[in-house]
């Protein structure tokens, strides 16, 4: 039941900006689904036709979990600097999945081959910090990227810097995740 109050919210907050005509309404989620008061920190991915269609989330809890699905879902239809904003054909036939983070926790490491060890595939998600310069990858990217090497190759590419910044006391942080789709 929780997965489908989680998706429904993300649905809803989207569709609120094609049809005007009915506004979910805070008060009555938050009376209804207690758990979405809490503080929490999600990712909102929308795909069509299995292609990314956006994707824009928050990596650390800093305000409720419906504020941040709200906020999330609609940044992913309609701010995701990559994409146009999503149209009312694609709503119709978008798949969303969410993905709620666990706190972020600092990795400690002296060689890269530390590292690896310390780095579990499919169940991390990983945030690379490097002067001034930060991405993420959820876990689900160990999907695509299914190396250690891959993954970081791509993930140094995505915050723009080069991979022998993890040999430069770049800060590794992982994550779990809760994915609902």
């Amino acid at each position: 039941m929780k997965a489908q109050v989680l998706l429904n919210l993300a649905k809803e907050a989207i569709k609120e900006h094609f049809y005007t005509t009915k506004k979910t309404s805070k008060e009555n989620f938050l009376q209804e689904f207690d758990f979405l008061n809490q503080n929490g920190a999600t990712f909102v991915t929308l795909k069509l036709n299995n292609q990314l269609r956006g994707c824009i989330g928050s990596l650390v809890a800093h305000r409720s979990l419906y504020d941040d699905i709200v906020s999330n879902a609609k940044a992913a239809a309609f701010s995701d600097p990559r994409f146009k904003p999503l149209s009312i054909e694609e709503f119709e036939n978008i798949e969303i999945e969410l993905s709620v983070l666990s706190e972020p926790k600092r990795v400690e490491y002296k060689t890269i081959n530390e590292l690896k060890t310390k780095i579990k595939p499919n169940i991390h998600g990983v945030i690379l910090k490097f002067q001034g310069h930060q991405a993420t990858f959820l876990p689900q990217v160990w999907e695509q990227l299914s190396s250690f090497e891959l993954f970081f190759e791509y993930l140094c590419q995505k915050a723009g810097v080069r991979v022998s910044c993890l040999e430069n006391e770049a800060e590794i942080y992982t994550y779990e995740v809760q994915k609902f789709q």
